[in-house]
This record gives structure tokens, C-alpha cells and sequence, in this order.
């Protein structure tokens, strides 16, 4: 840098000049930011001045510390203003003569012990600055240091130099002054000034006044003790920052952490999920400020996905933030804050859901369907995620939802699996032949009608070392004290698939059916229906069938063993004819319509204009025999 004494001019170096036209023509995308970006700074300077005045009283007054936003539309100029610390020539030439020279952390440095703390919330002033050749042609900065009797003129118009001389300024502090470009009238408007600073600088610790108006009375209740809050301000502060004035959230939560990493917030949960409504996956992110700055509208980095239903704010002091505002250098922070972030509104849950059953199946009904996503999401908090969903079951006969831990608390000593059945609905699931053991053992299943749930569970696997399985898996294990529940029609069952007939039918299903299944053979499970579907895959027969249906290409679904019962009457009937060679093709197309009604009761869709053409000649053969009869 140069120095030419008798114009006082100052001439930035070469790269400094290409660093200057990148900051003032490509770092910001949104020309707003510049006047976020100049308040903020004016802010920093109040800030300074007060821990003066608090350090040295010699400097103390009685003025209020206030920044004032001045349009003039005639002259095309708008004014920065603050009654803060203001500059000297060499602070000047220091702070505003050199990119990414920051001042505030000069200050910083000086400060050792508790005199540190104090100015926590001083931010870094310099960078931000040359936002403002965003707008103007011309930029002045006319300035006097508590320090001095009078004031200096800086002025560039962002070309390579600037320049400073003596200028006498009555009152302590800094005003910064636009020549707008042609084309940015718009700065001049009033209402177009007060929702960039209402949108960006509300919650910014002194009063901004714009054309007398105090346009930022909207007070940081985050950084504020929670036993001072009430919850009438938890509410309009909700109202606030989600424009929905006639809505209280369903509940909030206050955060104040000093480690891994300082922050405050508060989070909230809507008391509706538009999403089930019909507007499609919600826009989601947290408010995120530095030192009561916005930084970023909807920050997606600071919760997982299946969080996108909280609300709320962040603020920390501890943001690196680089020459720009908007970008962040290191994301690790971001990491740190979502770690605990999550972890504190899971367990907040938790004890929602251990104080007030009726509020958590309030909050579950509307967003349930959300947490399920994070399953599959957040491998780290799965178990914590688990403990907060809810399933219908048969201990209520489907009416009401159980936990997992509920669940687990009604099991028998020595279950080693957690017991589920997928269906379309409630009736075809109470419906289903699988469950008749289960009734009869006394065993708890989970009724799964949404298929997400399903997958939910087949993600999870195992909860608290039980694995949990479908009722139409092949991997059944029954509880030992459970054998006794079943009884004598288990031995008939037993002794009737002994048969020789039972054999024979079995044999000619398989010449019937066999190219569909993997197998047939006689149930363990029935004692009441005639036949059921037992899966192989690790999935059931509905999961298979809705992720089938999810994906581009449409795959055949794997074979499933047909488990027939020997007791069953229409069994026995076709046991006690097999003998006949005439009416094994009458058996097999028996066969047919039994596999074809195992399909229907697991929610499959057999080849239905062969099922009614066999129907039809079923109920003609049955005809034939009744008329038979009567003559």
C-alpha cells in the first residue's frame, strides 16, 4: 500500500485490488447481505463502546447505543449509522485498508481472564464491509473514535483506492454512506429496508431505528434463562418465526450448550404435519445465527431428515465463519451440533412419551410416520428412535398403539423374538390364518397396515436382543412354555398328516401348484384353517410385495411354502378320495383354489380368470353331486 502525503490517497496493492472486485461483485449472491452485513458491523461497534464504558467509566454517558438505517430517495444515499466505538486514522487505514484484516480480534487479543468473556458477542469487522460496492458506486465512512476530539473521511469507490482526510464529526461513533448505483433505488424504500432488516437483523442487541422506527423489538428469548420465560413468549416467539399467528406448537424446546461446542436454541414442533395433508416432503432447516445474526434461512445441516418437522432457531458464537457470511469453513461444527441437537429432542420425546401418553400419541399420530424414516436414516440413535414408535397390536385387537418396551413388558419370560403381521387392514390382518397359533399360544403380534412400519421393523431387526419377525416366517420360534396352550388339536393335527390320504393330496397339490411354491406340507401352526402362506426370505409376504411395487423394474415374488392343515375338514374329506383315481383332478383343482385363497388372505392377487373359471366349475361339480344325492 502507497501513501501519497499530499492528497492523503492510498493505493491498495494489486492483489488486493483483484480480492476487493471478488468481494464486491461475486461473494454475496443476494445484494440484501450487504445491509445485513454493514448493521452487524455497527452492532460490533455499540458492543465495544459498552464493555468501554463498562471497563473505564471515564468514557460512560448516558446516550442510548443505537444504529440508524437513513434513506434519502432524492439524493440516491443511504446511511449506516451507530454511536459505538468509532475509528481512528490508523484503525481506519487498518481495518478498511486491508481484506480480511480484522479488527475486532485485534481487540480480542488484548482482552485476558474475565474481560474476554465479556465481549463474547464482538464479531469481526473489516471483510463484511466491502459488501457494501455491492450497491454503491461510492462508499464514505465518516467516523470519530471515543478516543478523539475529532473525525476522519474515508471514501473509495472501490476501484483500488480510497482515501482519508480530517473531517470534524460532533458525536462519537461511525456513519457509513451508499451512493447507490443506478440501478438499486430500491435501497432507498423504506418498506423494502424494513424487511431486509426485520428479515436479517431482528434479533441484532440494540435498537435499529429507520426513519424513527424501532424496527427490531423482537427480542433473542433463546439467550435469555429459561425460569424467565414464560409460556406466552415461548408462543409468540413460535408465531414469530413461523408466521402463523393463530398456532401454538405442540411442544418446545430450550437448549443452551457450552461443550463440544457454545450454542443457544429453541426448537419447536408444529402442531400439524402438512405433509399429510398433500403438500409434499416439508421444506425443513433450522434458523442459524452468529452472535444473533442470520446467517441462513433454512440451515438442513443442523438436524437429520427425519427431524424436518422441528422448528426453530440456533445461535452460536462459535460459527468460523470465513470472508463471507454464508459460507462456513468448516463443517465439522455443523457435525457437533447436529450430534447433540438430535440427541436432545429424542430424548425430549422419550419423556414426553414416559410423562403424558395422551400428548405423545397426539405428537405420534402427526409426525410418527416421519421418526419411522429415521430407522433407516440415523444408524447411531436407531435404539433411541425405536423406543418412540408405536404400533397397533393384538393385545387391543388393533384398536390401541403399544411400544416395543409395552410390548416386551407383556411377553412371555422365555420369548426370544418380537412377533409382526403386515396386512392392508385391520380386518385382513385379525383375519389371517397365521395368527390362529399365535392366539392359541397367548402370544402378542404386532398389526402392521402401513407398510412402513413394516420396513421400519425389518431395518431394526432385533430390539433389546429379541429379533423380530414376521408371523409368515419360516424362522417361527415359539416360547417352550407355550406348548402346552396347544393342546389336543395340535396332536389331531399331528396324527392326520400322518395319513396315508394325506400323503396322496399332498402329492397331488404338488402336481398341481408345485411350479409356484417351494414347497407343501403339512402346518405345525394350524388347527382351524385350511391353508397358509409361510415366507423364506428374511421379509414377509407384504413388505416383499410393497417394495416390489416401489421399484422401476417389477420382479416376481420369491415362493413361499404352502403349510396345509391335516385336520382340516375339507382336507380330510380329500384324504378319504384320494384313493380314487377319478377324483384327482377334482383334488388338484382343489388344490388350485385353496393356494389361490392363501394368496387373497396374505394380500397377494392370484391369476383371478382362472380362479373363477375354476370357482365356476367347483360349484358345478358340487351341484352335480347334490343332485345326485336327491334323485
Amino acid at each position: 500500500m502507497t501513501e501519497t502525503k499530499e492528497n492523503q490517497n492510498y493505493t491498495f496493492q494489486a492483489e488486493i485490488k483483484q480480492l476487493l472486485h471478488l468481494l464486491s461483485h461475486s461473494l454475496y449472491q443476494n445484494k440484501e447481505i450487504a445491509i445485513r452485513e454493514l448493521v452487524s458491523n455497527a452492532s460490533d461497534a455499540l458492543d465495544k463502546f459498552r464493555h468501554i464504558a463498562l471497563t473505564e467509566s471515564k468514557y460512560a454517558d448516558e446516550t442510548p447505543l443505537e444504529i440508524k438505517v437513513e434513506p434519502d430517495k432524492d439524493q440516491k444515499v443511504l446511511t449506516i449509522r451507530d454511536n459505538g466505538i468509532g475509528m481512528t486514522k490508523e484503525e481506519l487505514i487498518g481495518n478498511l485498508g486491508t481484506i480480511a484484516h480484522s479488527g475486532s480480534l485485534d481487540y480480542l487479543k488484548n482482552l485476558t481472564g474475565d474481560a474476554k468473556k465479556d465481549v463474547s458477542l464482538i464479531g469481526q469487522f473489516g471483510v463484511g464491509f466491502y459488501s457494501a460496492f455491492m450497491l454503491a458506486d461510492r462508499v464514505e465512512v465518516i467516523t470519530r473514535s471515543y478516543l478523539e476530539e475529532s473525525g476522519w473521511q474515508w471514501e473509495s469507490s472501490g476501484t483500488g483506492e480510497f482515501s482519508i482526510n480530517p473531517a470534524e464529526v460532533e458525536e462519537r461513533g461511525t456513519q457509513i454512506r451508499l451512493y447507490l448505483k443506478e440501478e438499486l433505488e430500491e435501497f432507498t424504500n423504506p418498506e423494502r429496508l424494513k424487511y431486509i432488516l426485520t428479515r436479517y437483523s431482528t434479533f441484532v442487541p440494540h435498537p435499529i431505528l429507520l426513519e424513527g422506527e424501532h424496527v427490531n423489538n423482537q427480542q433473542p428469548i433463546w439467550v435469555e434463562p429459561k425460569s424467565q420465560l414464560t409460556d406466552e413468549q415461548y408462543e409468540s416467539f413460535y408465531q414469530y418465526l413461523t408466521h402463523r399467528t393463530d398456532e401454538k406448537p405442540l411442544w418446545h424446546l430450550h437448549l443452551s450448550a457450552d461443550s463440544p461446542i457454545q450454542f443457544h436454541s429453541i426448537l419447536y414442533c408444529s402442531p400439524h404435519n402438512l405433509e399429510k395433508m398433500g403438500f409434499g416432503v416439508m421444506e425443513h432447516g433450522l434458523h442459524l445465527c452468529a452472535k444473533r445474526i442470520l446467517v441462513e434461512s433454512q440451515c438442513r445441516e443442523l438436524l437429520p431428515e427425519y427431524l424436518r418437522f422441528v422448528q426453530g432457531i440456533v445461535d452460536s458464537a462459535d460459527l468460523p465463519l470465513n470472508v463471507s457470511r454464508e459460507s462456513l469453513q468448516d463443517n465439522t461444527i455443523f457435525r457437533k451440533i447436529k450430534k447433540v441437537l438430535t440427541k436432545k429432542v429424542l430424548d425430549h420425546l422419550q419423556k414426553i412419551a414416559e410423562d403424558s401418553k395422551e400428548e405423545y400419541l397426539k405428537f405420534y399420530n402427526e409426525f410418527g410416520i416421519t421418526i419411522r424414516e429415521g430407522v433407516n436414516q440415523d444408524f447411531e440413535n436407531r435404539n433411541k428412535i425405536a423406543k418412540l414408535l408405536r404400533f397397533r397390536s393384538s393385545d387391543s385387537n388393533g384398536e390401541e398403539l403399544t411400544s416395543l418396551d409395552d410390548y416386551l413388558s407383556r411377553a412371555k419370560e422365555d420369548q426370544k423374538q418380537i412377533y409382526y403381521i403386515g396386512g392392508p387392514s385391520l380386518p385382513q390382518i385379525r383375519n389371517n390364518p397365521n395368527l390362529e397359533v399365535f392366539k392359541r399360544k397367548g402370544l402378542e403380534v404386532l398389526y402392521l397396515v402401513d407398510p412402513v412400519d413394516e420396513f421400519a421393523l425389518a431395518q431394526l431387526f432385533t430390539y433389546e436382543e429379541k429379533q423380530i419377525v414376521s408371523v409368515d416366517s419360516a424362522d417361527i420360534e415359539f416360547p417352550e412354555s407355550t406348548k402346552e396352550a396347544d393342546g389336543e388339536e395340535e396332536t389331531k393335527a399331528e396324527e392326520a398328516a400322518q395319513a396315508p390320504g394325506f400323503e396322496k393330496v399332498v402329492e397331488l397339490f404338488k402336481e398341481a401348484i408345485g411350479d409356484q411354491v417351494e414347497d407343501i406340507r403339512a402346518s405345525k401352526r394350524l388347527t382351524e384353517g385350511i391353508c397358509t402362506l409361510v415366507s423364506t426370505g428374511g421379509i414377509s409376504t407384504q413388505l416383499e410385495q410393497a417394495l416390489n411395487m416401489s421399484s422401476q423394474q417389477q420382479m416376481p415374488l420369491s415362493k413361499r411354502i404352502m403349510e396345509v392343515n391335516a385336520s382340516a375338514p375339507l382336507i380330510k374329506r380329500l384324504a378319504d378320495i384320494s384313493g380314487n383315481e377319478q377324483h384327482q383332478e377334482f383334488i388338484k383343482d382343489c388344490g388350485r383354489q385353496i393356494y389361490a385363497n392363501a394368496m387373497l388372505s396374505a394380500g397377494l392377487l392370484p391369476n383371478v380368470e382362472e380362479m373363477v373359471h375354476r370357482v365356476d366349475d367347483l360349484l358345478l361339480n358340487a351341484a352335480q353331486n347334490r343332485s345326485s344325492i336327491v334323485t
